[in-house]
């Protein structure tokens, strides 16, 4: 399964099997499991890292990793991976939404070079999926599809056609927009745009992906990027949260038990169900910061994702959320 070329893709990923190994004390069958690979490749890489020096009296992290939560997150959610930042005091703001983004495309340049040639990823939109997008190296791949998630949400935030053109220029094969908005005023308007066959087939196609990459979001005001994007109003946001709404994932929103119910506004939204998002192999979403906290666990108890990338406050706010 791994394909890694780069310089910097391997040191990172000794760094990781390192820890694993002699941190956690993980034994290289859980490892390999993980890594989706051979026990005999994993001894042939902690025999490197030694080799190397990564491996002397202490692991040197070229990124800075809490693997003791990622095993914590792994274990509990039953995720197929989890990446966790270890924050400091003085990384905040937008130095700490590039340094995640930089921490989910290390995760990328790891699975995207095993997928088959002709594969299409899904991308959905806002900050996190750019900073995520941006840190991919260029011409990283020359094969692969890009398609898009959820319809266009305008130009006040980062929008889906404009990652999904940006991640295709990186990974050198086509990009498919959805040629409808995200969200519409009434379901029959939205029931309209699906009879059109570009529309249809859009929604079809990010069915059929074999890895999406999205951000998790919040009916929190301060962190709303339906807010900010001018898609709902302040009051509409109160609305939903008197209806127990605490999240949304490509615009579908759900509650605490990461169950979508029969939220009026999720018969408004033009792109793929929360149900699709849970029959595609892997989901990496990016998410972080304390209004978010309800949100990631609402969609990890939906199992909407299998991949987590976070940092390490975030991470333990939503693990004492599950503690007794």
């Amino acid at each position: 399964m791994m394909n890694v070329s780069h310089t910097e893709d391997r040191d990172e990923l000794l760094v990781m099997v390192a820890s694993l190994y002699y941190e956690l004390n993980q034994s290289q069958q859980q490892i390999a499991d993980r890594l989706e690979t051979s026990r005999s490749r994993v001894s042939r890489l902690v025999a490197e890292a030694r080799e190397r020096r990564i491996v002397t009296i202490h692991i040197r992290k070229s990124t800075p990793r809490d693997f003791t939560l990622e095993q914590e997150l792994i274990s509990r959610f039953a995720l197929k991976d989890a990446y966790v930042l270890q924050s400091t005091p003085c990384v905040e703001g937008g130095a700490l939404l590039e340094s995640l983004g930089r921490l989910a495309a290390s995760y990328l340049r790891r699975v995207i070079p095993a997928l088959p040639g002709g594969s299409s990823i899904g991308v959905a939109w806002g900050s996190s999926v750019q900073a995520a997008v941006r840190a991919l190296p260029d011409q990283f791949r020359t094969d692969i599809n890009v398609v898009q998630l959820v319809g266009g949400v305008g130009a006040l935030v980062v929008d889906s056609p404009e990652l999904a053109r940006m991640v295709a220029a990186k990974l050198g094969g086509r990009h498919f927009d959805l040629h409808a908005p995200a969200l519409v005023a009434r379901p029959d308007v939205r029931d309209t745009f699906l009879t059109e066959p570009a529309v249809r087939e859009g929604v079809a196609r990010a069915r059929t992906v074999q890895l999406a990459v999205t951000g998790i979001g919040t009916v929190q005001e301060e962190a709303s990027s339906f807010l900010r994007a001018g898609l709902l109003s302040r009051a509409e946001l109160t609305e939903l949260r008197s209806l127990n709404v605490i999240g949304e994932m490509c615009g579908r929103f759900f509650d605490s038990a990461g169950c979508c119910g029969d939220f009026e506004i999720n018969r408004r939204i033009i792109g793929i169900e929360l149900e699709d998002l849970q029959r595609i192999p892997r989901v990496l979403a990016i998410a972080h910061s304390m209004p978010k906290v309800q949100s990631i666990l609402g969609a990890l108890r939906g199992e909407f994702l299998t991949v987590l990338v976070t940092d390490d406050v975030t991470a333990r706010a939503v693990l004492s959320l599950t503690r007794p």
